[in-house]
């Protein structure tokens, strides 16, 4: 098992990771009858794709002998109706100014993040767009 979940009412989850017992809490987003308090299941689905892009690409760096330490990360959701789900995740990787890598070395990670298993597992109805900042 991977996770064990809790709905604590109020249009409020906490979620415990088996293997490390960290958890997670999850609340409805404000437009749509929550309080905004922690993270919506869909701010989780796309914090899930940058964080898998960047990990990914960092395994890979890691046998390129490639330290990819203090990327950051800017995520924005777009929602869309009808049904009410997620429309597009705008990413935005940015590298440290210090990591000075070949355009081969670039094109290597990228295509990595651009094929990371969340990637790979979302519906092709939502629009990702990764962007990289070298």
């Amino acid at each position: 098992m991977t996770a064990s979940v809790v709905y604590e009412g109020q249009l409020h989850c906490k979620a415990t990771h088996i293997q490390s017992g960290t958890t997670i809490e999850t609340d409805a987003p404000t437009d749509n009858r929550g309080k905004g308090e922690s993270f919506s299941p869909t701010d989780m689905v796309c914090v899930a794709l940058g964080t898998c892009a960047i990990t990914t690409m960092g395994i890979k760096a890691m046998d390129m002998d490639i330290q990819l330490d203090g990327a950051t990360l800017d995520i924005q959701k777009h929602m869309v109706s009808d049904p009410r789900r997620i429309g597009k995740i705008d990413v935005v990787i940015r590298f440290p100014k210090t990591l000075n890598l070949s355009e081969k070395d670039r094109t290597i990670l990228e295509r990595i993040g651009n094929n990371c298993p969340v990637v790979k597992s979302l519906s092709p109805e939502v629009a990702v767009n990764l962007v990289y900042e070298w």
